[in-house]
């Protein structure tokens, strides 16, 4: 090869570099753009938009292989269930997009993913996995000095700890998130973590009840400099927030008329800028209702917590939603304030009920990742020692290439981006085998979740309908497996419907629910009942707990009887006596022996919430005497 055929060769290799670093520039602006674009749709909740940028990203992914935008694309399918109020789902792409994040390296962005993690947990009162993400988050954002991060981390734990009572960790949580807020450089997002601070300090005494606390903090608060300019839904937060508060503490100031304000700034802004403030909306309007009742308007105040009720329908705002329910079932009298009771009731326990299921979903999740990181630890010390002997291969050929360069160096620069390619080819191929898995997993789990219950359903049908042509034994042992069937399909509807109590607002109320579940479970089970309650007991001064945990161990126990005893006849009595509510509930069935068969899950539970309120909990039974259940809560 001659000195102009070497030019040649060297200049086209020139020009090949120069053409690949333009177009890796071209590639890494068009992801910064999208990435920007989706983070943008995401904060003004325009899921159509977000959705197109998501696909997008999906495309791209297919054709570059790049393991980052697999992460960035996990991510925005979380914030698209986000927006849909879908948690479980929200969470699960949020840990994948975790994973491959933690395979690349990337700090940052798994301690941003685990903090939105945490906040997920949160949000549906899975607060000591809060915690736990929460503090996984803190070992990746660290060391990187992420101040702002660190600001929300620190201030996620103390919203946290506030619900677990840890008030002293709450606090101290809250100064940190103030502390890393201090050192933000951005001007407007250190102002946003004052707002912060001073909010949720304000909020902490306010829960406690110490007003005269709250309304220093928020007046703080309304103090940062040109708040109502340039952040006018903070400021119509701590502007709500002081106004309950001050009337709280004895201080009507135009408390009507701010309230005005607080609804009015939102609904400018959402105008303006095209964002959803309505979750918001519906605190206000529980606190004019409120403010009504004070005033004994009950007909404006009415007509407040109608409004409240739609608006957090139409949000999500579950906590709102049942403050809106329990209100009205004040306000309102006989069959109206029933139907709002019961509605309440139906509510708070479908909540209650998707609460635990989405604790264990989490629970589940987290298992499964932390068994997965175990095999890729495993995996990785393998691929550690057979990259060793690669690196060592590639020292070689790189010495030979280097040699052989002065005779033959179009070939030799031709096999080494051969080679590279391959083994780039190898690590994506590696990848794709991860997404995959990933992708099958979470089609077999919801082939699980939404076919059991329809399949079961078919069996028993199909089962029902099949003749069957043996003898009278074969009959009995036919009816006895589509017996269980329906018991078995039964128990799984119980278990996503059943109906919980929550506490009713007077006496006459509660004593009606209590009186309509006996007559329900009665009916079905064709039992004869006795039911003596005793006339003394106040219900109004008894705390919801109490009444909440009452209500459902008599729901459990009817049930048990139900499904269990056989009996004929059952009497349930409530009275009060030395400062003690004693539950006894009868019923005159088989019974059982309590050595030979100890208690069942159903007493277990009943035993759980006792204990709960420190109470006594007792079960006589014997066979053929039927069984007595003895509670006493103090109060």
């Amino acid at each position: 090869m001659n000195k102009c055929q070497l030019l040649l060769v060297f200049f086209l290799i020139v020009f090949s570099i120069s053409a690949q670093n333009q177009s890796k520039t071209n590639y890494e602006q068009f992801k910064d753009d999208i990435i920007e674009s989706g983070r943008q749709a995401y904060f003004a909740k325009k899921l159509s938009e977000l959705q197109a940028i998501t696909k997008r990203i999906d495309s791209t992914y297919f054709i570059h292989r790049d393991s980052f935008l697999l992460a960035k694309l996990y991510h925005f399918r979380a914030l698209q269930h986000k927006l849909i109020y879908q948690n479980d789902s929200a969470y699960f792409y949020y840990q994948l997009s975790t994973n491959i994040s933690k395979l690349l390296k990337d700090s940052l962005a798994v301690g941003r993913r685990l903090l939105s993690m945490a906040v997920v947990q949160r949000r549906v009162k899975d607060y000591l996995g809060s915690q736990i993400s929460s503090f996984e988050a803190l070992k990746y954002l660290e060391p990187l000095e992420s101040f702002a991060y660190l600001e929300s981390l620190y201030n996620n734990l103390g919203l946290v700890s506030e619900e677990l009572n840890q008030d002293r960790e709450a606090i101290k949580y809250y100064k940190y998130a103030f502390n890393f807020g201090d050192s933000i450089k951005n001007k407007n997002r250190k102002k946003l973590s004052y707002i912060r601070f001073y909010n949720n300090m304000g909020l902490f005494y306010q829960k406690d009840n110490s007003h005269k606390k709250a309304v220093k903090y928020f007046e703080k608060g309304l103090l940062l400099d040109s708040l109502k300019e340039k952040f006018p839904i903070h400021y119509a937060l701590l502007l709500e927030n002081l106004t309950y508060s001050q009337f709280k503490s004895g201080i009507e100031n135009d408390t009507e008329q701010k309230y005005f304000e607080v609804l009015n700034l939102r609904n400018q802004y959402q105008e303006e800028n095209g964002v959803a403030t309505t979750f918001e909306i519906p605190t206000t309007f529980m606190n004019l209702a409120d403010f009504h009742i004070t005033k004994k308007n009950f007909t404006k105040a009415k007509e407040y917590a109608i409004s409240a009720l739609e608006y957090s329908k139409q949000t999500h705002n579950n906590k709102r939603w049942l403050k809106a329910l329990l209100t009205l079932s004040k306000i309102e009298k006989g069959d109206e304030s029933l139907k709002y009771l019961q509605e309440y009731i139906e509510l708070n326990d479908s909540l209650f009920q998707q609460e635990r299921q989405l604790k264990n979903q989490f629970a589940r999740i987290r298992y499964e990742t932390e068994k997965k990181e175990k095999e890729n630890k495993e995996l990785r010390t393998e691929n550690e020692a057979k990259e060793i002997e690669i690196l060592k291969e590639r020292e070689q050929k790189i010495w030979g290439w280097f040699l052989a360069i002065f005779s033959l160096l179009g070939l030799g620069i031709s096999f080494l981006f051969f080679n590279l390619k391959k083994r780039k080819a190898a690590f994506v191929a590696e990848l794709e085998k991860v997404r995959v898995a990933n992708n099958e997993r979470d089609r077999i789990a919801q082939e699980l979740h939404d076919g059991i219950l329809g399949r079961l359903f078919g069996t028993r049908f199909g089962l029902g309908f099949l003749p069957v042509g043996g003898g009278k034994e074969e009959e009995e042992k036919y009816g006895q497996l589509l017996d269980e069937l329906q018991d078995i399909e039964k128990e799984i509807r119980e278990v996503s419907h059943k109906l919980s109590y929550t506490p009713s607002s007077s006496s006459e109320n509660f004593n009606a629910v209590i009186n309509e579940l006996i007559k329900e479970k009665t009916t079905i089970a064709e039992l004869n009942y006795k039911i003596d309650i005793a006339k003394e007991i106040n219900w109004d001064v008894i705390q919801k707990d109490i009444k909440t945990d009452i209500y459902r161990i008599l729901q459990e126990a009817l049930q048990n009887i139900i499904k269990h005893a056989k009996a004929s006849s059952i009497s349930v009595a409530i009275k009060e006596l030395e400062s003690k509510l004693t539950l006894e509930i009868e019923d005159n069935g088989v019974g059982f022996n309590t050595v030979e068969n100890p208690a069942g899950i159903g007493f277990k539970n009943m035993e759980t919430r006792v204990k709960k309120l420190k109470g006594i909990f007792g079960v006589q039974s014997s066979k053929g005497k039927g069984t007595n259940i003895l509670v006493q809560i103090p109060i």
